[in-house]
């Protein structure tokens, strides 16, 4: 590698950006690391990231059905709050209309354990999963898809506003949702994925 001039870029440590409130409650795991749910709208997960611009921080939240890997709902704001988290998934909610039921799993970040985040849970008849403590693999798809996003992508480019951030970050999800190909989607994209499942089972 010296004589090729090859140098290796490291990734960035995971970081935890969220803390849970000790008068906040805690769901139990429902997955286990169980990522693979059989049909769409089964099992959701989310999480927020760090992206860093010239103007300050940034921070997004998005929402992935796990099935097809596919984003169906993200936020992006400077500040990030329960209502970031809250606006993601009301942006996943009302592009996919899921049955009750449905899993979703995060963290334990003060927003996802907060007492309205819960009840909006509620009120779509979800259910809410958590990993553990600072255990990056208990949800490490989503994990997967910010190193993606940002090491792919974000970190190529030098950021220098907020809004410049996040024309980028719309690109990205434009992107990955249709044209991004997965193993675990037999080498199609998240959209295309879905689109090849409703042909065969008529699923809507």
């Amino acid at each position: 590698m010296k004589k090729l001039g090859l140098v290796v870029r490291q990734r960035m440590a995971y970081k935890v950006t969220t803390k849970r409130k000790h008068s906040d409650s805690v769901a139990d795991n429902l997955l286990n690391q169980s990522f693979n749910p059989v049909a769409p709208n089964e099992v959701w997960a989310g999480d927020v990231t760090y992206l860093k611009t010239g103007e300050g921080w940034m921070y997004l939240a998005i929402v992935m059905d796990l099935f097809s890997r596919r984003i169906v709902g993200w936020h992006i704001d400077k500040r990030m709050t329960t209502d970031l988290v809250s606006k993601a998934l009301i942006n996943a909610y009302n592009l996919r209309q899921p049955g009750k039921g449905l899993v979703f799993h995060s963290d334990r970040g003060s927003q996802y354990t907060s007492k309205h985040y819960r009840k909006l849970l509620a009120s779509y008849g979800m259910r809410a999963s958590m990993g553990d403590v600072g255990a990056c693999w208990d949800n490490a798809i989503v994990e997967r898809f910010f190193g993606s996003l940002k090491h792919d992508w974000i970190l190529k480019v030098h950021q220098r506003t907020r809004a410049h951030m996040k024309k980028d970050v719309t690109a990205y999800m434009r992107y990955y949702n249709l044209k991004r190909l997965h193993s675990s989607n037999g080498d199609l994209s998240p959209i295309n994925y879905e689109n090849s499942l409703k042909k065969v089972s008529g699923w809507t």
